[in-house]
């Protein structure tokens, strides 16, 4: 009896250290999974840019191509922007009308599908030899592309609590970045070592692979399908803590569709992709025909832009955690003015006069004011008004008005630059830079107003 209550009264003593134990390890197991989750997500996007960084690097060979064909380099100009817009287009579409799907099936499906289209379609690009097919297949590359994204922010919202979705979505945002940045160096490398247009192409494609094999086998959906708990969304968002498949497409569309501060940042992704878009698009060529920079040259030195904007999306992603949800669009305000005033050196720079490094550093200062703001509005912005329910339509919704409007990025910023100059190009990127800090300022209040109250986004 005496060795009875001996047991009694010392398990709950040894009890203690083993379930703390127990639930040690397993926070380290949820956070190794949470980094393979980020692992996953970040090379995949990141490839994405591969498959789309391709035809910006490789348009100056294009255009030099389509010149043996007779036709002139104006008119192959004005023929890769409406290749360029087309994309765009389709892209904007697909995120308005199908980024939705990932609120009802599930981020991780609309993540394999645009990986899977960008791998296909690249491939498809090289076997055309004439404008349709070139039109045929990225028009199908962006299409299946624009919900990539929204499956990305849709398993994010399922695997991190909203207390850290900045810096998470930070993290994630400079996939494309570095994405970006690392295509064009290699592509690059390729045009200096003698390689054609369609190599380019070719090692797009097989990244894409790669990585679509990794995240078909590895990737979950939540972490509740692993055995933990679910992620704890932000309380200010318009759906609650509900994490289930929406009831039906209104219940998943009106509340956003409702919310004033959503149909503003909506409209503040239209000015940011604009300008973004025309810098993804047309640097190569600005630096080749405005400086005089070899085309393998410009293709390496356009990297500057995704670069530097990958260290403004990490800085911008930290301090929205630190300072807190609210602050994101004073922080927005006050990069989009500083966005204005670099697109105004851009404009002023005479293209005979200066150095080769100039340019660049205002390429550069540009990335770094525009990019990490433009990275809340379809991350954590977009996590934030979409919580669980509705993450990967938010988002879609603000990136596919930005992408709409960023069809100005095609082949009107062709026209532009044939009629005016690239300084009329630049400055009308700085008027919109300026009208978009004025939105921010309005989002600030909005938002300011919401949480003095404790009430949803308004």
């Amino acid at each position: 009896m005496p060795d009875v209550k001996h047991s009694r009264a010392v398990a709950p003593c040894d009890a203690a250290p083993v379930d703390g134990a127990a639930r040690a390890a397993a926070g380290r197991m949820l956070r190794w999974r949470q980094f393979l989750v980020v692992a996953l997500l970040f090379g995949g996007y990141a490839a994405c840019y591969f498959c789309r960084a391709d035809l910006s690097v490789a348009a100056p060979l294009l255009i030099d191509e389509l010149g043996t064909r007779g036709i002139s380099h104006a008119d192959a100009l004005v023929h890769i922007g409406q290749i360029t817009s087309l994309g765009v287009f389709a892209y904007a579409m697909g995120k308005l009308f199908l980024t939705g799907l990932g609120d009802f099936w599930g981020g991780r499906p609309n993540f394999l599908i645009s990986l899977g289209g960008a791998t296909v379609f690249t491939l498809l690009f090289t076997l055309g030899g004439a404008m349709p097919v070139f039109t045929i297949a990225w028009l199908g590359n962006r299409l299946t592309q624009s919900i990539g994204w929204a499956g990305l922010i849709k398993v994010s919202s399922k695997w991190f609590d909203f207390t850290s979705h900045g810096t998470i979505v930070g993290i994630l945002s400079i996939s494309y970045l570095i994405g970006d940045a690392v295509a064009r160096q290699c592509m690059g490398a390729l045009i200096r070592h003698g390689y054609g247009w369609r190599a380019l192409f070719y090692l797009a494609a097989a990244v894409g692979g790669f990585f679509l094999i990794a995240n078909l086998l590895l990737l979950r959906e939540s972490r509740t399908d692993a055995g933990y708990p679910e992620a704890t969304p932000n309380p200010q968002n318009l759906y609650g803590d509900s994490a289930a498949r929406p009831a039906s497409v209104a219940a998943l569309v009106l509340p956003l569709l409702r919310s004033r501060a959503f149909l503003l940042v909506c409209l503040l992704s239209l000015g940011c992709t604009i300008v973004r878009e025309t810098f993804n698009t047309w640097t190569p060529v600005y630096l080749r025909d405005y400086f005089g920079y070899s085309v393998g040259g410009a293709a390496s030195a356009s990297a500057v832009f995704p670069a530097v904007g990958a260290v403004s999306v990490i800085a911008a992603g930290w301090l929205s955690d630190r300072l807190g949800a609210d602050s994101r669009p004073a922080v927005m305000g006050l990069g989009l003015l500083a966005t204005a005033v670099a697109l105004l050196l851009l404009a002023l720079l005479p293209p005979s006069t200066v150095g080769p490094m100039l340019p660049l550093a205002a390429i550069g200062t540009t990335a770094l004011c525009l990019l990490g703001p433009y990275s809340y509005l379809g991350g954590a912005l977009a996590i934030d008004f979409g919580g669980k329910q509705g993450a990967a339509l938010s988002s879609g919704l603000i990136d596919g008005v930005g992408y709409l409007g960023s069809v100005l990025g095609g082949v009107t910023v062709a026209r532009v630059s044939i009629a005016f100059g690239w300084k009329g190009v630049f400055l009308s990127l700085a008027v919109i830079s300026v009208i978009a800090a004025i939105g921010a300022a309005r989002l600030y209040g909005l938002e300011a107003r919401a949480a003095a109250r404790h009430a949803r986004m308004p």
